[in-house]
């Protein structure tokens, strides 16, 4: 038996059914768990909605960063006309 790290819940987990990376799922919180060590079991939380809105919006304030200013037409107008 192992604790979800995030609701303390009691999960059965045999050590001789699971393997090292394995993803579970709590029956209670529906966290996603990573097995990280199996002699005794040892799991980790993997993810968190609310973690997840967070990051799903940063990374979308990054991608406005990324993209380059529009140029204005008005002075590739200028550079063309002759004197």
């Amino acid at each position: 038996m192992v604790q979800c790290p995030k609701c303390a819940v009691q999960i059965d987990v045999d050590e001789d059914e699971v393997e090292e990376g394995e993803i579970l799922s709590c029956p209670e919180c529906e966290a996603e768990l990573e097995v990280v060590q199996i002699h005794p079991v040892h799991i980790n939380i993997i993810s968190d909605d609310d973690d997840d809105d967070e990051d799903e919006e940063d990374d979308e304030d990054d991608d406005d960063e990324d993209e380059p200013e529009p140029k204005e037409d008005a002075l590739d107008d200028e550079e063309e006309e002759p004197e």
